[in-house]
């Protein structure tokens, strides 16, 4: 019986009948969360996976998901070979792969919709705020995808703590019961009690339900009659509510045999709480199974076929605070001879007080081991020990640095921060090696840049490149330049960026290969940073052989935006994205997300940008990447400005700006600002374009070499105000790089520029050269655009019928783009040369109708893919991939996959 939790009874009940999603609970300890839970799995018609966060266990990665999962690794052999490979690899099972953890969250999703095949499936997962980080991550990564599957979880948490964030998820609070369900639940639990009594528990117990029925088990015989003066809690003097519930389990522990303390304090250390592993430390200790049986009677705890499982977790921390350290060092080392191999190295390391780098090897072995299973969070917290125990500060230095790299990994930045001011610390006076001198300075820059202090990062990139100058490091030192180089080129404007570009551009080696590609687009970013309007600089592409880092690659990428090779932007992008996934590399899918959705829109794809870029935000705010998140928001924003969504776009643009302005980053700004010009340029606000890109030309996005791609768009705001002249210096500018870049794309739009400034007599010829160029450099929206002005310039000139070709053919380009308002304009300059036009719905485009993500699955659809295969590649599960096609079929007029091969999906 819940008493006075109707409410969020119901809520349950709710997702009980969806049978799909998640739903969080949250609240303070004793609150009821377990006893919501409880109720869940009586109720739930469904085959339902348990598992209790334990904080000792928070160290060992996937260790929680291990235990929900056990039950069902069965069926691990359903799963795509390389999410069952992840799986295998991070629960210990099977060889360690080179994935991320987030693509074991795939995997666990899929493993779910598997089993949810035969029946519903029910995820109870309590305690989450002492799950271990990588369990938490693969958990809410999955959660966040239960769309259509019959998998539901409910996840209870700790209000106050803010170790489980699970943002964007639905949450239920439990408040404090009030008055009356409070006293049903105190009268079940003490019916002899004295009215009096009971009422002074009422209000020792603030609402709190396991103070309710916990409370009365701690009164003295005199108490419970009425001799209330002073009760060892009373009201005027109590502590939190947790803690005087706390105090009655010591009391209570303290009153039992000293076998059967030692058997609890074994199973609060020993976090699976195994019979054969508890007999075995007990075993150690002179005591036996049957040792339990006193504390099952008293109710603390109860033993069966699973193991041990505590009454509550309050239970374990009382059987903690009650040891002295030498109960609870000998409980250790009995526990280091009964468990496996990471548990036992913990065992060692718990029980050494002193330096001692054989136990400080065995946890740096224990790192490496967590890192092969993905679990970046285990992998802090074993370098952290191993560089407590080490006696040699240069090794204490380097595990600590290591502990710092991966606590950033895994997105604990203020843990990240506190790790590398211990190895600074341990670090002053001390000579470092290069090696690790750069290794601390690069970790020490990734948290100044997450910080919001870009060019902060700078500096100590620089650093680090020297360090690893000096340790003859080739590879890092140009992967550490290469960064430097893009955020301070990234970076919101600052007085000393340009001096920063310099000096970046200064320690560049000298050499062939990957050093000239370094070397040379650090000097791009440079001449941007001095205003450059050209920048169009080349060099010769290394091997494919050679081992590039991503980070190199990724900008090399980026860049052949600057020189408008949209094709070979386009191919690398595709291929970052494609080898995030096929490695599993989640987690630098939104950066790799990002180039692509960049190299999609400016190539004039737009459907598949804003397929790419709904993908990316989403797992970006999965993964915890707000500087990539603002950068995917504004392009967001320019392709919602296109497609005339305005109130989508100011939203976006919006997020875009508020992100990047609170990490001092430019470019999501960039693409907000563009997007806001996009949507005044397209409802033909021509004065409000002019004055945008003036305001932008002096503020903090000015930088961004991409606001070339809209000096045309300048030009033909001024010439539709009749002020040509404004459009001279940026038709010049535009110019001298659209001829520097030899690109059939920029030529065809030069030419529609002229054409738009040029007199009668030399327009058409202009016109001309543009389609000429477009029908070299293939990009669907500048054609369409150039046709559109092309089109109502003859129609100026009296020539309808050659004005309706143009306009006609602009019109079906719009449509396939989704680019509403420049349709619309279009369709209306088609009515002025005579033309009659219905009520068009964009009816011969069906692919108009279907969302981005089920314009994602039916392209993949058309190829062959199954349902698995397609989910894969969409971090979609099966089931939600069937749902996306079951929606999409109507909207394009078809019954089976067969018929869309029918359908233009290029």
């Amino acid at each position: 019986m819940l008493y006075g939790r109707q409410a969020e009874q119901a809520a349950v009940d709710e997702l009980l009948r969806a049978r799909s999603g998640v739903l969080i609970v949250r609240g303070e300890a004793g609150i009821g969360k377990s006893a919501l839970l409880d109720y869940a799995g009586k109720k739930a018609q469904a085959r339902v996976l348990r598992v209790d966060g334990v904080e000792s266990e928070s160290d060992l990665p996937f260790a929680a998901l291990h235990l929900l999962l056990r039950p069902v690794l069965d069926h691990l052999g359903a799963l795509p070979e390389q999410q069952a490979q992840a799986l295998r690899g991070a629960l210990g099972l099977g060889a360690p792969t080179q994935g991320d953890r987030f693509l074991v969250g795939l995997a666990t999703l899929s493993l779910l919709v598997e089993l949810s095949a035969e029946g519903p499936v029910m995820c109870l997962i309590d305690d989450a705020q002492w799950l271990d980080g990588e369990s938490a991550d693969a958990l809410l990564f999955a959660a966040r995808r239960l769309h259509a599957e019959p998998v539901a979880a409910l996840v209870a948490a700790r209000e106050t703590d803010g170790s489980f964030s699970a943002r964007g998820l639905p949450e239920l609070r439990l408040a404090e019961l009030d008055a009356a369900a409070a006293r049903r639940l105190l009268a079940e639990q003490a019916t002899d009690l004295p009215p009096a009594v009971r009422d002074q528990l009422i209000a020792e117990a603030r609402g709190n339900p396991l103070a309710l029925i916990e409370l009365p088990r701690m009164l003295t015989a005199e108490q419970r009659k009425g001799a209330l003066g002073p009760l060892s809690f009373s009201f005027r003097t109590a502590q939190p509510v947790t803690d005087r519930v706390l105090c009655g389990f010591r009391e209570r522990i303290a009153a039992l045999p000293v076998a059967t303390r030692s058997c609890l304090l074994v199973a609060a250390l020993d976090d699976r709480a195994e019979l054969g592993v508890l007999a075995r430390a007990i075993g150690l200790l002179g005591a036996s199974l049957t040792d339990f049986a006193e504390a099952e009677r008293a109710g603390l705890l109860g033993v069966g076929e699973e193991g041990v499982t505590f009454r509550h977790p309050l239970v374990r921390a009382a059987v903690l605070l009650s040891c002295d350290i030498g109960t609870r060092m000998a409980a250790h080392r009995a526990l280091a001879e009964a468990v496996d191999d990471d548990r036992r190295a913990w065992h060692l390391a718990a029980v050494t007080l002193e330096s001692d780098e054989e136990v400080a090897r065995e946890m740096e072995r224990l790192a490496l081991r967590a890192r092969q299973r993905g679990g970046q969070t285990a992998v802090s917290a074993a370098y952290a020990r191993a560089a407590e125990l080490s006696a040699d500060p240069a090794q204490a230095i380097r595990r600590w640095t290591a502990a710092a790299g991966a606590a950033a990994e895994a997105g604990l930045w203020e843990r990240a921060q506190e790790l590398v001011d211990r190895a600074r610390r341990r670090a002053e006076g001390i000579p470092l090696a290069g090696a690790v001198r750069a290794g601390l300075a690069q970790i020490r820059a990734k948290l100044e840049i997450e910080a919001g202090r870009p060019l902060n990062g700078v500096r100590l990139l620089h650093e680090a490149a020297e360090a690893a100058a000096a340790a003859d490091d080739l590879t890092t030192r140009l992967s550490l330049l290469s960064l430097a180089g893009f955020y301070t080129w990234a970076s919101a404007p600052h007085p000393e960026q340009l001096a920063l570009a310099r000096r970046t551009e200064e320690f560049c080696p000298e050499g062939d290969g990957l050093a000239d590609v370094v070397r040379t687009f650090n000097r791009a970013f440079r001449l941007i940073l001095e205003g450059d309007a050209v920048t169009t600089l080349t060099y010769r592409m290394p091997d494919q052989d050679d081992h590039i880092p991503f980070e190199v690659r990724f900008i090399i990428t980026y860049q052949a935006v600057v020189r408008a090779d949209h094709d070979a932007m386009l191919d690398g992008a595709a291929q970052l994205v494609e080898e995030c996934r096929a490695e599993g590399r989640l987690g630098r899918m939104p950066q790799a997300m990002t180039g692509f959705t960049i190299a999609q829109l400016i190539s004039g794809r737009h459907r598949a940008a804003r397929a790419t870029v709904a993908a990316g935000l989403a797992l970006a705010s999965d993964v915890g990447q707000p500087q990539w998140s603002s950068y995917l928001a504004g392009l967001h924003a320019w392709l919602s400005a296109v497609a005339g969504a305005p109130e989508e776009c100011r939203a976006m643009a919006e997020q875009g700006i508020h992100e990047a302005g609170h990490r001092k980053w430019m470019p999501g700004a960039f693409w907000a600002e563009y997007a806001r010009l996009m949507l005044d340029l397209g409802a033909s606000r021509y004065e409000a374009v002019l004055e945008r890109m003036d305001r932008a030309a002096a503020g903090p996005t000015r930088h961004a070499f991409l606001w070339r791609y809209a000096w045309p768009d300048y030009v033909e705001a001024a010439a539709r105000t009749g002020n040509p002249q404004r459009a001279t210096e940026p038709l010049r500018r535009y110019a001298e790089w659209a001829q520097a870049t030899g690109q059939a794309r920029p030529l065809a739009v030069l030419h529609r520029a002229h054409a738009l400034l040029a007199a009668d007599h030399e327009a058409e010829e202009l016109y001309e050269q543009a389609l000429t160029f477009h029908t070299e450099g293939e990009h669907p929206f500048d054609e369409a655009r150039t046709r559109l002005v092309y089109g109502e310039w003859l129609r100026r000139q009296q020539r309808r019928s050659e004005a309706r070709a143009q306009l006609e053919a602009a019109i079906e380009a719009f449509d396939r783009l989704d680019a509403a308002p420049w349709s619309a304009r279009a369709a209306a300059e088609l009515r002025a040369t005579g033309v009659s036009l219905p009520d068009r719905a964009r009816a011969g485009d069906p692919l108009a109708a279907l969302t981005p993500q089920e314009l994602q699955v039916v392209r993949l659809a058309v190829t062959g893919a199954s349902n698995r295969e397609i989910g894969a590649q969409l971090f979609l599960s099966p089931r939600t991939v069937a749902s996306h096609l079951y929606k999409a079929f109507p909207k394009l007029g078809v019954a089976s996959r067969a018929e869309l091969a029918r359908l233009e999906l290029a």
